[in-house]
């Protein structure tokens, strides 16, 4: 998942728009509004959003995952379970 709220403040820290860099890639400024929407683009878009607007840190943007609480809780009571299975 990408952190967009991130992506956004890089493109205009840049001086870009969002129909700009929709056009760095080639793409509509509806298709990119889109991809941002549901948080993906290709790697190929990707590697032009890095080169072009000089990100240092992609995989914190990029390939973001997002974890919830609930998701850390349930991660805890499995490898708990896991544990206690072998310990018998």
């Amino acid at each position: 998942m990408i952190r967009t709220n991130e992506l956004r403040g890089i493109i205009a820290k840049n001086g870009f728009s969002q129909v700009k860099v929709a056009k760095m890639l080639g793409i509509s400024p509806k298709t990119f509004y889109n991809k941002m929407k549901q948080g993906r683009f290709g790697s190929d878009e990707i590697q032009v959003m890095i080169d072009r607007l000089n990100i240092s840190n992609p995989c914190e943007i990029f390939f973001a995952e997002e974890v919830t609480l609930k998701d850390t809780r349930k991660e805890n009571r499995d490898a708990e379970t896991d544990y206690s299975s072998r310990e018998q």
